[in-house]
């Protein structure tokens, strides 16, 4: 007999494996007949797993799901989870969705997948949005660990850095690994603005985005949250909005 080995897959990284645990809490929020608003990203694609998988064993029967990025329905088709246009479906039930950063009040950044003006759409046609994230995604103030993704159009791009850096940013233009531009779902351009120390106001900055021709939308997801899922080393949280 062969001394040989059986060769084994690679263990999953803690961080892939805390994202599946917190999917699985959050995909129990998941009833048959459900509307379901599907975020975009690595977490989200742990939860289309679970979906999925319930949905194979005749557990999820009549859900639609409305995907926020192409990818997302790509993944979604392959496993057999029902799509449909937002306008053919709205008002959703929920909308399951990751985030790069949850700060106080559960307010977020999201964007860096890309696909932050779907994510808010779907987000503000839902009745609920539950957010699902490791720990290593809470901050004391948002900004602190990653950049603020800001869509804007093609055209006259470059006016807006000025402003950019004068709301306290080191803006970047979003980039592929080729050197050229990162290009949205929707054929716009991704300026990601680094806050050295984390955004002092991000009301106050939103606000001023949102005046801004040309800027299409911003990551800030603010008072949209209603739970956050959070699964760390010692087990899985769920905050709840006004509550803990």
């Amino acid at each position: 007999m062969s001394g040989a080995r059986e060769a084994r897959p690679p263990a999953p990284c803690a961080s892939e494996r805390l994202k599946r645990v917190a999917a699985e809490r959050a995909a129990e929020r998941v009833l048959p007949g459900m509307r379901i608003g599907l975020g975009t990203g690595s977490t989200v694609a742990q939860l289309l797993d679970v979906l999925g998988e319930r949905a194979a064993r005749g557990e999820l029967e009549g859900i639609v799901g409305v995907p926020t990025s192409v990818r997302t329905a790509e993944r979604a088709r392959e496993l057999g989870i029902r799509l449909a246009e937002l306008d053919e479906v709205e008002p959703l039930d929920l909308t399951v969705d990751g985030a790069d950063e949850v700060g106080p009040g559960l307010d977020l950044v999201k964007g860096l997948g890309g696909a932050l003006l779907r994510e808010k759409m779907v987000a503000q046609a839902s009745g609920a949005l539950m957010i699902i994230v490791d720990e290593s995604k809470l901050v004391g103030r948002l900004g602190e660990r990653t950049p603020l993704p800001v869509e804007v159009v093609r055209f006259g791009w470059r006016a807006h850095m000025a402003l950019f850096r004068e709301l306290g940013s080191d803006p970047l233009l979003r980039r592929l690994e080729d050197g050229s531009p990162f290009v949205t779902d929707n054929g716009n351009y991704m300026v990601d603005c680094r806050f050295p120390d984390g955004m002092e106001d991000p009301t106050a900055l939103e606000e001023t985005l949102r005046r801004r021709a040309g800027v299409v939308e911003s990551g800030l997801f603010l008072g949209m949250a209603s739970a956050v899922v959070v699964a760390g080393e010692r087990g899985v949280t769920v905050l709840e909005r006004g509550g803990t």
